[in-house]
């Protein structure tokens, strides 16, 4: 595969998965105004840890949804801190080994 498709197809899937998570946000609202089924929040992160954070965040303020449980929060948080970490590593160690070849 030409590395142009994957980062295109790399977009795409984040892109989704933030839209979803986003989404995801906004319907768990409107379930908690109505009393209705809840997402549970163990899904909410799992949406945020495997590319959804940015959709997160956004559905958060956007929605004005789990931005006073600090708990939900602390776990958002350091989700968002291991993914900057693990795209630090990558690129770090991307970039080091280019220069050796």
């Amino acid at each position: 595969m030409h590395m142009s498709n994957l980062k295109t197809i790399t977009i795409i899937i984040l892109a989704v998965l933030n839209a979803i998570t986003f989404l995801l946000f906004g319907f768990d609202k409107w379930m908690a105004r109505s009393r209705g089924w809840r997402i549970p929040e163990a899904v909410l992160w799992f949406c945020a840890a495997i590319g959804g954070s940015v959709g997160a965040l956004f559905g958060m303020q956007f929605f004005r949804h789990k931005t006073k449980k600090l708990s939900f929060q602390l776990v958002l948080g350091l989700i968002i801190l291991l993914q900057c970490l693990f795209i630090w590593f990558v690129f770090f160690y991307t970039a080091e080994a280019l220069q050796n070849i």
